[in-house]
């Protein structure tokens, strides 16, 4: 079982585009990707902390509406 690790923001957009997710727009402040009626902002550090990609995975699990592991996560790249 692997753990999270740190995630670059193109790494994580790419990770999110296998998901499902179409994007990255342009918003006001920040970008945002979109999953059917649903929009999940994408801040624009270069490289996301195992604390931020856990909240922003969490996110992701309510969009979805399933929960994703860390080995999941890491194999859809």
């Amino acid at each position: 079982m692997s753990q999270w690790q740190p995630c670059k923001r193109r790494l994580f957009i790419k990770r999110l585009r296998k998901l499902g997710f179409d994007g990255p727009y342009s918003g006001t402040r920040h970008q945002f990707m979109v999953f059917e009626n649903h929009r999940l902002s994408v801040p624009s550090n270069s490289e996301y902390s195992v604390p931020q990609l856990k909240m922003i995975i969490n996110e992701v699990e309510s969009i979805i509406d399933r929960p994703l592991s860390a080995d999941e996560w890491n194999n859809l790249a």
